[in-house]
């Protein structure tokens, strides 16, 4: 049995994600797809709106067959280490095929990895504090390359093609032309798919929920309708303040990426701004992209150090969160070949260490906003 791969955050899941899933299911033919998606925390820095287990379900429901929850140290990355993982993840899992949705699916994303993989490591040495890392990055790449790469599922796209060669190019890439709205596109009712983040921005701003019903699985869009609380920044900050304030400049220098002093203008700025629109504002510079220090945010409320995320990387396994019939018959035809442990009920032991015991961890303060157990107690969703 092959199997066709999606990297995911589902935030939440909508008809976009669905119409790449019944691509997907043209290329897997009877091959189960296997989804490995973020948890309750997304790349750029965020608590995802809905808790894992719901937008697991959601793909399930929608032709997924297997779905894994990718390690907090994976998930919140920029785009080349969380490429790196997800892709080292899939082929662990016996993935032959990853497909992706991207603005121009005409471009040869495994010949532009190739070549920007082989670009010498000192032309990457940027050193022009007057501009951001990605900024820098994406230059160099049309210098050396002669092609331009702006969008961002481009970006990301690319970023998956860079990581597939680096580990000996296990999958083959399928690039799909995404549909409707662009990545972070404002409403448009006239769209059939709209952006995620149009849809997150219904539900934090109270406005009509009952039009998600349009855009959303109806099931899926009656939970989200009916969530008590939607998890967002705005929610989150008096708790960064009071970490920021509380902790010591020693302590903030262990957490994870904290670098070239931003541990003191964190903890000047947070003192003056009242929101953490206002905090990033303050604190953002020519060098730093807003998710940069999102992601630096995150692992500030979190308490994530160094040495977390190096143990989590040296013991990443995956938890399960959803399965059907052709999932369950994969995992059982190919359990020799899975060269990842995979968790399917977390106990004491299983959370005590590595990245597990990280999700655990982090996962404890989604928790205390949803009122519902993220881990302990829980099983995998069957379809």
């Amino acid at each position: 049995m092959g199997a066709v791969g999606i990297i995911a955050e589902y935030n939440p899941f909508h008809s976009g994600h669905d119409f790449l899933m019944n691509q997907a299911r043209i290329i897997a033919g009877k091959d189960p797809i296997i989804v490995v998606m973020s948890g309750n925390y997304v790349q750029r820095g965020e608590m995802a709106i809905m808790d894992k287990w719901a937008r697991a379900k959601a793909a399930l429901q929608s032709g997924a067959d297997l779905v894994f929850e990718l390690p907090f140290s994976t998930a919140v990355q920029a785009a080349d280490l969380f490429s790196l993982g997800s892709i080292n993840q899939l082929a662990k899992l016996g993935v032959t095929d990853l497909i992706f949705g991207v603005e121009d699916a005409n471009l040869n994303f495994t010949y532009l990895g190739q070549k920007i993989a082989q670009i010498p490591r000192n032309h990457m040495d940027f050193k022009d504090y007057s501009q951001t890392y990605s900024t820098q990055y994406n230059q160099m790449i049309a210098r050396e390359v002669g092609y331009e790469v702006n969008q961002p599922n481009a970006i990301l796209g690319l970023a998956y093609a860079v990581a597939n060669y680096n580990l000996g190019e296990p999958l083959k890439l399928h690039p799909i032309n995404r549909i409707g709205a662009g990545h972070d596109d404002l409403l448009n009712r006239e769209h059939i798919v709209q952006s995620a983040s149009a849809i997150r921005n219904i539900l934090l701003h109270n406005e009509d929920k009952e039009q998600l019903k349009t855009w959303l699985p109806k099931l899926e869009a009656s939970e989200l309708i009916k969530q008590p609380i939607y998890p967002n920044w705005n929610i989150l900050f008096p708790f960064l303040k009071y970490r920021l304030e509380s902790s010591s400049i020693e302590e903030l220098q262990k957490i994870y990426q904290m670098s070239e002093g931003l541990e003191y203008k964190m903890k000047q700025e947070i003192h003056l701004a009242q929101t953490f629109t206002e905090f990033l504002r303050h604190v953002k510079s020519k060098r730093y992209t807003y998710s940069r220090l999102r992601r630096l945010s995150l692992y500030t409320l979190l308490n994530v150090t160094q040495d977390d995320m190096i143990n989590s990387f040296n013991d990443e396994s995956l938890m399960l969160l959803g399965f059907s019939k052709t999932g369950r018959q994969f995992l059982k035809k190919n359990r020799k070949n899975i060269q990842t442990e995979i968790v399917s009920k977390v106990d004491k032991r299983s959370a005590k260490d590595g990245s597990l015991g990280l999700q655990v961890r982090v996962d404890r303060l989604f928790e205390e906003l949803l009122h519902v157990d993220q881990n302990f107690g829980r099983r995998p969703v069957e379809v």
